[in-house]
């Protein structure tokens, strides 16, 4: 009975860190170098980076240690302002983020909220387009900042 119940506890905390919300896909880059590429990628784009924050680094300042984990914040008015429009309190997730971490494994991911589900979270009607359009740019540049 214990090996049950112990299964069923690991199968729903595995369960609750799967998120339909969250797109990963895994870097052969380290974090430095898989952030310096979505970087370029975005200003190929002529999409803003707002804010770029090294979590670790800021760990460190107060004497803890986090794995390589830096958080980049940007966006484009151009398809924002449209979700927006659909559904204002879409506001809370734009600009859109992008975070780029090691698992303390040499593992590296880059994860962004799906716009589907951005949109979907805040009732968005009439938006499917620029979901569309959002969500294929967000593919293009995890693509490029993750190609071998």
């Amino acid at each position: 009975m214990q090996k049950l119940t112990a299964l069923v506890v690991l199968l729903l905390a595995s369960a609750a860190r799967a998120d339909p919300g969250l797109v990963e896909v895994a870097s052969p880059h380290d974090v430095k170098e898989t952030v310096a590429r979505l970087e370029a990628a975005l200003a190929r784009a002529d999409v803003t980076v707002a804010a770029k924050i090294d979590h670790a680094a800021a760990a460190a300042k107060v004497g803890e240690q986090l794995p390589s984990t830096v958080l980049l914040v940007f966006g484009n008015p151009k398809l924002g302002t449209p979700l927006m429009r659909c559904a204002p309190s879409a506001g809370i997730d734009l600009p859109l983020k992008a975070l780029v971490r090691d698992d303390g494994k040499g593992h590296v991911t880059l994860t962004y909220s799906d716009p589907a589900w951005i949109a979907a979270r805040h009732g968005a009607k009439g938006c499917d387009e620029v979901v569309k359009k959002m969500s294929g740019a967000l593919r293009a540049f995890a693509a490029a900042a993750t190609a071998p």
